[in-house]
């Protein structure tokens, strides 16, 4: 790709990104979705084969779709009640209405089925953009329109999240529909909380992305895209390997990583709620998808590729790993102890 185009396409993205979250009009946050729509496209199509067209087909008519439907929803209370204000959504349609658009730019059940086949039809650092800038402004939105919000709806769609995304992922041998399905599933934990505690939805957010740009930029280091190649990782870079592992056990929300902080505040907040049998529902299913991340991490680190004559192992030029692969799979593991600020945060 031309490094211009490519310049524009990231600059776009920010700009679009920034619109969206600071706007408090709603015709200038359907600019910023627009602008961050038609900055990711180039990237997703870059590679030029196929699957990256179709990939790029369905992520254009699906954000199209759903930013149609979040302007029709601001139109109609504005028609009804004479504000453009994001905060000052009032009517029971428009609420209905935005609550689907945003879920359907997110992934969530049942507006997912986009997110996988894009994120397969992506490179490792398009797929990073999705998973993780792509979802800020939609969360943003969510964020401060959550006192408008339906509360059962959002619990069934957070709770079938949960499960779908967990489910889903057990079956999987690619990579990136491993992480497409994970990222369904934690989407479900940060839904489930946001009516109650808006905060924690974002925080939830933070470290989800920063634990997820961990583990696409090891696998990009190691340029490992299936389970298959996963396991010839070891031989060449052992610690990395290590560190893989520990960043997937941390996205799964095992002690005493950091990923187990934000699962620990929604269920102290979600039991405060008195809403127990939600707040159990979800952490068992959470097993689902800890499944999947431990059979990540088994083939990263314990499995090795076999020793026979016509196995053909793929060839790996070691590579020095980056300054910000090195932050983030730092901080996504060592982060735990700064849970008491958090706490007071949220």
């Amino acid at each position: 790709m031309n490094p211009q185009a490519k310049l524009i396409s990231t600059a776009s993205l920010l700009l679009g990104t920034s619109i969206t979250i600071t706007s408090n009009h709603w015709v200038m946050a359907w600019i910023g979705l627009e602008i961050n729509t038609l900055a990711i496209i180039p990237l997703i199509s870059k590679s030029h084969h196929p699957r990256a067209i179709e990939a790029t087909t369905k992520y254009f008519l699906t954000q199209a779709t759903a930013s149609t439907l979040l302007l029709f929803s601001s139109m109609t209370n504005a028609w009804f009640s004479g504000q453009w204000d994001i905060t000052q959504l009032t009517h029971p349609l428009s609420c209905a209405l935005l609550t689907i658009a945003i879920s359907t730019k997110l992934g969530l059940v049942p507006f997912h089925f986009w997110f996988p086949e894009v994120l397969q039809g992506s490179t490792l650092t398009t797929c990073l953009l999705l998973a993780t800038i792509m979802k800020f402004p939609p969360i943003t939105l969510f964020y401060l329109t959550s006192p408008s919000l339906n509360p059962t709806l959002l619990c069934s769609m957070a709770i079938t999240s949960a499960a779908l995304g967990g489910w889903m992922g057990l079956n999987q041998t690619q990579t990136r529909k491993v992480l497409a399905f994970s990222s369904i599933a934690h989407l479900g934990w940060m839904a489930i909380i946001l009516i109650y505690c808006p905060n924690l939805t974002l925080i939830t957010f933070y470290l989800y992305a920063m634990t997820t740009s961990a583990i696409f930029l090891i696998l990009s280091s190691i340029n490992t895209l299936k389970l298959s190649t996963v396991i010839t990782a070891w031989t060449k870079t052992p610690s990395l390997s290590t560190i893989f592992m520990l960043a997937l056990l941390s996205l799964a929300g095992l002690p005493p990583l950091t990923g187990f902080l934000p699962k620990w505040l929604i269920i102290q907040e979600l039991t405060k709620q008195e809403l127990t049998m939600a707040a159990t529902t979800i952490a068992l299913l959470s097993l689902l998808g800890l499944f999947f991340y431990l059979r990540l991490a088994y083939c990263a680190t314990i499995t090795l590729p076999p020793n026979i004559t016509n196995y053909m192992k793929q060839w790996q030029a070691n590579k020095s790993t980056g300054i910000l692969t090195s932050t983030f799979t730092t901080l996504s593991i060592m982060l735990l102890p700064l849970s008491p600020m958090l706490f007071t945060a949220s």
